[in-house]
């Protein structure tokens, strides 16, 4: 699904982070110390290979809904931005902490002039944070941020599986009406 928002597209499509070949920037949902992982962190720093953790090494720690670039080494994109969640439940108040990494990231992203970036469903795997509720955070969130952006053209959200991509098409839907 893609629509337009401030001139700016915003799609929601099911997939691969890794495999966004067309985007300027990733988005890493990273852990504090910038490590490896499961999941998200754990693909991106596979994809990207061992001079990724070494360039994230100066960069840790990070706090809750900061975010840091690096380069994208192996990846088909040129840079990554790391940024850490909230734990659902843990993290308080964890709306806002997630709403930060949506708006710090695309800030970030223009500052650097990039023209596009693709975000994974943040905080949603391993840290447990409820689809819907995720989505309806980070939609409302780019819909008010790109008011603000200068570079960024392109924000894709890459959904895992097709339910999450039903839900967030289902939420942003929602958003587009306000």
């Amino acid at each position: 699904m893609q629509v337009k928002l401030n001139g700016k597209i915003l799609e929601l499509i099911q997939g691969n982070i890794t495999e966004q070949p067309d985007v300027d920037v990733i988005v890493n949902a990273a852990n504090a110390e910038l490590r490896t992982g499961s999941g998200v962190a754990g693909a991106i720093h596979t994809a990207a290979g061992p001079k990724l953790y070494q360039a994230c090494l100066p960069l840790a720690p990070i706090m809750h809904g900061d975010a840091v670039l690096t380069p994208g080494f192996n990846l088909p994109n040129k840079y990554v931005i790391h940024t850490l969640g909230p734990i659902y439940g843990i993290d308080k108040p964890s709306d806002y902490i997630l709403a930060r990494c949506y708006e710090h990231s695309l800030r970030l992203a223009d500052e650097n002039g990039l023209k596009s970036i693709a975000f994974p469903a943040i905080s949603t795997g391993i840290f447990g944070y409820p689809i819907r509720d995720a989505a309806e955070v980070a939609l409302s969130t780019i819909k008010r941020t790109l008011q603000h952006i200068q570079h960024i053209q392109l924000v894709r959200i890459v959904l895992f599986s097709a339910q999450e991509l039903e839900i967030n098409v289902d939420v942003l839907n929602d958003v587009v009406e306000q």
